[in-house]
């Protein structure tokens, strides 16, 4: 007597959200940028202490002090940042760009995850690995600069809010991009002029008009104001226009993204 072919299992329901496919997304996220930790991690943590040596004895003569402290103290929340969003940036859309290239991005839209899951999955490993960088440099430069905590909270924030950011803007990028070429040119066209631009080497009370005016409509710059006020106590802007701003930010990037993987442009042949 033939026994019954055994019955196929019956389909998971993972409920309102499938937190172990998010859980997985982020993860492989965060385990794709450690294993080369030397590039992803100590190498913008050298970079930015080059860079804060070459502004400290380039400038330091002349301007021995901005907003009341010391040259360095001034530049080193900036420098922490600007290595903080750009790997943040870097995650997310080399991630997309990469798995298009190989051809393998099926392996990330064929999983059990909608939209917001892939977006969140995605937008927060961009945020650790902008986190962690952040923390690796902030510990580089501890030996040449004193670092004051003026207001963590703000710190905090804006760690949290620009990395999240700029993960949603690498997300756009990379789903825009079908090749290196075009994620290089949205990073040295788009990002890279907003980012030298936000007043991370200098106070923009010093610009006369209208790039005062020009600077102050520049998103990058309250990640940067805010940033450094959490540090030296120091604003060029308005803190509360700032939150707002960063918030506001997060909320249209973050829709647009949901928005792009819903629909699949870019994505799905």
């Amino acid at each position: 007597m033939m026994t019954p072919a055994p019955l196929p299992p019956p389909p998971r329901r993972y409920g309102l959200v499938n937190w172990i496919g998010l859980r997985t997304l982020i993860g492989r996220e965060v385990r794709r940028f450690l294993k080369v930790g030397t590039q992803t991690v100590a190498a913008p943590a050298v970079t930015t202490l080059l860079l804060l040596a070459v502004f400290a004895l380039a400038l330091g003569g002349a301007v021995r002090s901005v907003a009341g402290v010391p040259f360095a103290e001034f530049l080193a929340p900036g420098l922490i940042m600007m290595a903080m969003v750009q790997n943040a940036f870097a995650n997310t859309s080399s991630s997309l760009v990469i798995a298009k290239v190989q051809g393998n991005i099926v392996d990330s839209l064929m999983p059990p995850l909608n939209a917001a899951e892939l977006t969140l999955g995605f937008a927060l490993g961009g945020v650790i690995r902008g986190l962690v960088v952040g923390g690796s440099v902030a510990i580089f430069l501890l030996p040449f600069v004193r670092l004051h905590v003026h207001a963590p909270g703000f710190i905090v924030f804006h760690a949290l809010a620009a990395s999240l950011m700029l993960s949603f803007l690498g997300l756009i990028g990379g789903i825009w991009s079908q090749k290196f070429d075009h994620i290089a040119a949205f990073t040295n066209f788009v990002v890279t002029p907003l980012a030298f631009l936000s007043g991370t080497f200098y106070t923009i009370d010093r610009l006369p008009e209208p790039w005062h005016m020009i600077a102050l409509m520049n998103p990058f710059f309250y990640m940067i104001d805010g940033f450094r006020y959490g540090f030296i106590g120091h604003t060029d802007g308005g803190l509360a226009l700032g939150v707002s701003i960063m918030l506001s930010a997060d909320l249209v990037l973050g829709a647009i993204c949901y928005r792009l993987f819903q629909t699949g442009w870019r994505l799905r042949a």
